[in-house]
C-alpha cells in the first residue's frame, strides 16, 4: 500500500444561521423572495440501522453526481464510518481523478472492469484514498469494455461480489457504506450499480433539462425493480445548485410529491465547491465554510446519523 499519510477529515462548525431548517411539510405560503431552502424529511423515513450501499445516478451530465459522492463520503468519514466509494464511470474527469487510489507499488492495478471480468473480487479492486476512512474502487476508460463486450451476467455482477465479500467478512460487509458514483447514462454499468444498490440517491441539478430526464430514470428504475433488485427504492433526492427561485420551489414539490418517502435536499451553489475537484481535496477540506460543504455535512447526518457508526 501506499507509505503516504492519510489525511483525516474534519467535522464542520458552521454558524447556526447556515444550517439550513429540517422540516416534514414544504412551506407553500411564503413568497420564493422571502423562502429559505428547508430540508424535507417525510414523516415516514427511517435511517438505516445496518450497512448500506447507496447507487448515486442521474442519465444527465453536470447534475452533480461525482461531488454528491465525494462530499457524502468525506461527511460520513468525518463520522467515523468506514466508506468505500466505487467509480462507475468510465470518463477520465471522474471519481478516480478526484480521490487518487493509492496502489501498491510493483503490483498490478485492479479496477471495477476487473471485477466485471471476474479477474479480480470486489476488494481486491480496492484500494485507500489519501483520506482515512474512504477507500476507493477506481475505473478509467476500460470500463467502456462492459458495455461493448458485454460479459455474462454484467447486470448482477456488482451486486454478486458484494454479497461474496459479506460471506468472506462473516455475513456484513466490511464497510459500514458502500457508495456507487454511477455514469451520465442508463447502460449496463449503471444497471449494475442500480441491481447492486440497497438505495438510489439522485442529484437533480435546479433545471429544466433534469427534470425531463428524471423520466428515463424513473423508467429504469422500474425495470430493475421488476427484473433484478426488488428491494430497490428512491433513498433520497439533491437539488444541487440551488439559488432561490420560483422554479426551485416548484421543482423541490415536484419531486418530493414523485418520492414521497424519500428525504429531499436543497445544496446551494457554491464557487468553492466548484473548485474542489482541481485540488484532489473534498469540498469538505478544500473550503469547509462552505454552504455546500454543511448542506452536503447535514444531509449526510439525516441518512445515516454518526451514532450509528460502527
Amino acid at each position: 500500500m501506499s507509505s503516504l499519510p492519510r489525511t483525516l477529515l474534519p467535522a464542520l462548525s458552521s454558524p447556526p444561521g447556515d444550517r439550513l431548517e429540517v422540516v416534514s411539510a414544504w412551506d407553500d405560503v411564503t413568497p420564493y423572495q422571502s423562502w429559505r431552502p428547508q430540508i424535507l424529511v417525510p414523516a415516514t423515513f427511517r435511517p438505516p440501522t445496518a450497512a448500506r450501499v447507496f447507487a448515486v445516478v442521474n442519465q444527465k451530465g453536470g447534475a452533480g453526481k461525482t461531488t454528491t459522492t465525494v462530499e457524502l463520503a468525506a461527511a460520513w468519514a468525518a463520522a467515523g464510518f468506514r466508506v468505500r466509494v466505487i467509480d462507475a464511470d468510465d470518463q477520465e474527469a471522474a471519481l478516480s481523478v478526484w480521490l487518487l487510489p493509492q496502489f501498491p507499488q510493483g503490483a498490478p492495478q485492479r479496477s471495477l472492469r476487473s471485477v466485471f471480468f471476474d479477474e479480480c473480487t470486489l476488494l481486491e479492486a480496492t484500494y485507500p484514498t489519501l483520506f482515512e476512512n474512504i477507500d476507493i474502487v477506481p475505473s478509467g476508460l476500460d470500463l467502456k469494455r462492459v458495455e461493448y463486450d458485454r460479459p455474462i451476467g454484467a447486470e448482477q455482477a456488482l451486486a454478486t461480489a458484494l454479497r461474496k465479500e459479506a460471506e468472506q467478512d462473516g455475513g456484513r460487509s466490511p464497510y459500514d457504506v458502500t457508495l456507487i458514483d454511477g455514469a451520465p447514462s442508463l447502460g449496463l454499468v449503471t444497471v449494475a450499480a442500480l441491481t447492486a444498490g440497497d438505495q438510489v440517491l439522485v442529484p437533480l441539478a435546479v433545471g429544466g433539462l433534469d427534470l425531463k430526464a428524471m423520466a428515463s430514470l424513473d423508467r429504469t428504475i422500474t425495470s430493475v425493480q421488476e427484473k433484478t433488485n426488488p428491494k430497490l427504492d428512491v433513498g433520497a433526492v439533491f437539488l444541487t445548485a440551488w439559488d432561490k427561485s420560483g422554479f426551485a420551489r416548484q421543482l423541490a414539490a415536484k419531486v418530493s410529491e414523485d418520492y414521497p418517502d424519500a428525504p429531499v435536499f436543497p445544496i446551494r451553489r457554491s464557487v468553492r465547491a466548484a473548485e474542489a475537484p482541481i485540488t484532489e481535496r473534498p469540498v469538505r477540506l478544500h473550503a469547509p465554510e462552505s454552504t455546500a460543504a454543511g448542506d452536503y455535512g447535514q444531509a449526510a447526518d439525516v441518512l445515516m446519523p454518526a451514532r450509528a457508526a460502527a
